[in-house]
């Protein structure tokens, strides 16, 4: 069984989320979206909340699970019976970071692959940390963020 992690923080789950869990999805035979709890961040939506607004979108894909992590990635998929990771990767800045990463995570677990996704380009600039921002100012998030989403995400940052 081909097996996947799809990891990230998801505060909010974006339409670039959304674009990428459906592609990575037909991949593999099990994808494992992993929402990881930070506790050096504050973020807009509790790690429950996240979870619950990733199982609501992801509910018709019968092969995507959703769950938490701490600590290392590595482990986690480890734990997972993963094989792959997968990486979302926006722009030039974004490949540098994640090609590190992977370059790490290869060293710390050779066993596992990492793959790159670019999502589609009416997502490119899509962000988490840009829906919060456009969000919290009350603009409009029909481009950023799923519809079955879209309202909550906004209630939550406009206050």
């Amino acid at each position: 069984m081909r097996s996947a992690i799809y990891p990230g923080s998801f505060d909010p789950v974006t339409l670039g989320h959304w674009d990428l869990i459906q592609r990575a999805a037909k991949l593999v035979d099990r994808l494992v979206v992993a929402v990881l709890h930070n506790p050096a961040k504050t973020p807009a939506f509790t790690v429950d909340e996240r979870v619950a607004m990733l199982k609501e979108l992801t509910a018709p894909l019968p092969n995507v699970e959703i769950t938490t992590f701490h600590g290392l990635l590595v482990d986690f998929a480890k734990a997972q019976n993963a094989q792959f990771i997968v990486r979302g990767v926006r722009a030039f800045s974004d490949f540098e970071y994640e090609f590190q990463m992977a370059l790490m995570n290869r060293k710390l677990a050779p066993e596992l692959e990492t793959v790159f996704l670019m999502p589609k380009e009416k997502y490119s600039a899509v962000s988490s940390r840009l829906v919060r921002e456009i969000g919290t100012m009350g603009g409009n998030l029909s481009e950023l963020v799923p519809e079955a989403l879209r309202e909550r995400v906004a209630r939550r940052l406009a206050k």
